[in-house]
């Protein structure tokens, strides 16, 4: 047995507590080494390649590396010291030396060209072909039929571009909490709650510190740009999260400036070398969009029919900034306050009525309680898991009727130091199909940024924070429900980019419907479920500047494709002068001079996200028109949860995303369910 591994019910969990920062790289070197040999060995005795002499093993040293890098990879994001970043990134250029020479090994491209060139593959099922199909994309994509030395060009663009991608990550991290400001007067945190102050004071107190502590991590920072009636601070702390990792910053040792130009430049060399024209080219080879034109024109689209209703938005909210709270130039810093403020006055809501009746365990009962309605799967807490905080907990699925779980997942929800910000799912175990017959059961890491407990109430979440749990469940369900044996397509392996957000932000709108909500509320002092003048308040806010939060995200994902559409290798592209030039075409509210949202953008700068961040959007289209059959049939809907969850689920990455959504919904996608869902009058 793997002394990194303990026995559970979902098969081998990682044992956290094992993985100690000494063992790293010898234990990633080791798997390495071994693998390289065992794939030389398996070319070279293979004379005619089949699924079982050739693709089995294969998974089987795939999933073998899996199972040592994965948790490194993840407690750098969850539980990150410099010590330990810094032998990750030892072993980041190793992977990639090896994922790189993998891609380009002459011998093992041809084993996969003569099977599916075999009289077999006729008889392979669609998932063994799709397996087979991505793997010939994917050394085509690695450079296979690049001359040695471009191939050497090659791998040495892709290992500088894993190490720049984490040092921005890395870079990011450490700028956010290089920053803090003590609040000694209490009377300079007039507007925040009580619940916001005790965070504030908690993060005080964790530095052997009197008074309130604002940080950058989310919980703090939307506390003050949404509470605070202090001008003064909410544009210190504006200033500070827009200026992180940048020449603005206080402390500019985290600055990327030089990261981004050498990453975009090294991004268009690796698209060059693979013959095309740029990196967005380069994007769209494993995606569902066809063409550089084609996203651009739906970005661009999408822009034009949500401006017209944005523009009367913030002229509103300007309006009501200087009549009824006395600010008379609308700044961003204000922006989130006003909002807050004209939403409680409109609508008679805020987050902070909200708030309580959403403790987070209500919302958690909700979210188990309507996978188990409308997909038919139980939720069980599993205790004595070893895990890498007190605060994270382990849950097993189960089907109906049965006793033996088919996944499992982590949760670790509250933001604490060393842990990156923001919210996501990533894969932890694959399912998998193991040669000898054993299933290897799927098992999700699901991590979110929310305020912790303070004092002796519990965790309660804003509205957003809901949809935010709700969304990286459903990437955690695409994970868990699959029905694939094959690594490359379970789950989310080998699904396009821009599909992969369709069940993640489907299960968002859950959020929204009065049988969810039934579900997942109970006032923490009444007990009552949201009563019927906040539900329909909380609907009607829906709508809420949707338009301007539209083109926010379309300034974003324009940004980021049009960027590496244009960028070539002898771009003398500022990116801040082109941001402005995106803003000025899409934006109603206009930044600060000193703001520097690229040099933060991890999405596209350290994720999965560049020239992808259009993603969020297109799928946004799938996930909407999705969900409108759920509106037709009925919200709870077990028939169309168990349709959804046998289609899109069950299928992974084993075929076309576009024909899985036929197969679901009967016909093309529509965007009016979603425009419809925004508010926004086309």
């Amino acid at each position: 047995m793997n002394p990194l591994y303990e026995s559970g019910g979902s098969g081998q969990l990682p044992k956290f507590s094992a993985f100690h920062v000494e063992h790293i790289i010898p234990a990633v070197e080791k798997v390495l080494a071994d693998n390289l040999e065992q794939i030389d060995k398996l070319v070279m005795q293979t004379t005619q390649p089949t699924w079982q002499n050739f693709i089995e093993p294969l998974e089987a040293l795939d999933n073998q590396l899996q199972r040592i890098w994965g948790p490194v990879g993840h407690l750098d994001a969850v539980k990150n010291t410099d010590e330990w970043h810094a032998a990750y990134n030892a072993c980041l250029e190793k992977l990639t030396d090896y994922s790189t020479r993998l891609g380009q090994h002459a011998g093992l491209f041809k084993q996969y060209q003569a099977l599916a060139e075999s009289a077999e593959y006729a008889d392979y099922s669609l998932a063994q072909k799709k397996v087979i199909e991505n793997n010939l994309r994917g050394f085509r994509l690695s450079g296979i039929d690049l001359p040695p030395e471009q191939q050497a060009q090659y791998k040495t663009i892709s290992q500088e571009l894993s190490q720049l991608t984490s040092q921005f990550s890395n870079h990011v991290l450490k700028s956010t909490q290089a920053w803090s400001k003590l609040i000694e007067n209490e009377t300079d945190l007039e507007g925040l709650p009580d619940s916001a102050k005790g965070l504030l004071a908690q993060l005080a107190k964790q530095k052997d510190l009197n008074g309130w502590r604002v940080t950058l991590d989310f919980p703090s920072y939307i506390a003050v740009m949404t509470h605070a009636n202090n001008r003064a601070l909410r544009e210190a702390v504006y200033k500070a999260y827009a200026t992180r990792a940048s020449d603005q910053a206080d402390d500019t040792s985290f600055d990327n400036s030089e990261l981004i130009q050498k990453i975009l430049k090294l991004r268009v060399q690796k698209a060059h070398l693979l013959g095309f024209k740029n990196y967005a080219e380069y994007s769209l080879a494993t995606k569902m969009a066809d063409s550089t034109e084609q996203v651009i024109g739906f970005l661009e689209d999408l822009a034009l029919k949500s401006k017209p209703q944005a523009q009367a938005e913030y002229d509103h909210l300007k309006n009501f900034a200087k009549t009824e709270l006395g600010i008379a130039d609308l700044q961003p810093w204000d922006v989130t306050f006003a909002s807050e403020k004209l939403k409680d006055k409109t609508l008679s809501l805020s987050q902070e009525i909200l708030k309580p009746y959403f403790p987070l365990t209500k919302v958690l009962q909700g979210l188990f309680a309507i996978t188990q309605q409308v997909f038919g799967v139980q939720i069980i807490e599993k205790q004595g898991v070893d895990v890498w905080h007190n605060e994270v907990r382990y849950f097993e699925l189960f089907e109906a009727g049965s006793s033996h779980a088919f996944g499992g997942f982590y949760l670790d929800l509250y933001a604490r130091e060393n842990k990156r910000g923001g919210a996501w799912m990533d894969s932890a175990i694959g399912r998998w199909k193991h040669p000898v017959g054993a299933l290897q059961n799927p098992v999700a890491y699901l991590v979110c940024n929310f305020t912790p407990p303070v004092g002796d109430k519990p965790a309660c979440l804003t509205h957003d924070e809901v949809t935010t749990l709700f969304h990286e469940f459903g990437h955690g369900i695409h994970h868990l429900m699959t029905k694939m044996e094959h690594l490359d397509v379970s789950g989310i392996s080998g699904v396009p980019w821009d599909a992969v957000e369709l069940p993640s932000q489907f299960m968002e709108n859950f959020c929204w419907e009065q049988e969810g909500l039934d579900l997942m509320t109970q006032h923490i002092e009444t007990g009552e479920t949201l009563p019927a003048d906040l539900l329909a308040a909380l609907k009607k806010s829906r709508g809420f500047q949707s338009a301007m939060m539209m083109l926010r995200q379309l300034e974003f994902s324009l940004f980021d494709f049009k960027l590496h559409t244009q960028y070539q290798t002898d771009s003398t592209i500022d990116v801040l002068v082109f941001a402005q030039q995106i803003r000025d075409q899409v934006a109603v509210v206009q930044l600060p001079k000193y703001h520097r949202f690229p040099h933060s953008f991890s999405h596209i700068f350290a994720g999965g996200y560049a020239a992808g961040y259009f993603s969020y959007k297109w799928a946004e289209v799938l996930s909407a028109d999705a969900f409108s059959l759920f509106e037709e049939t009925g919200i709870l809907n077990p028939e169309t949860g168990a349709k959804f969850k046998n289609t899109i689920l069950a299928s992974g990455g084993s075929v076309h995303p576009m024909e899985l959504f036929k197969a679901f919904r009967g016909r093309e996608p529509s965007i009016e369910a979603l425009l419809r869902h925004s508010g926004i009058q086309a």
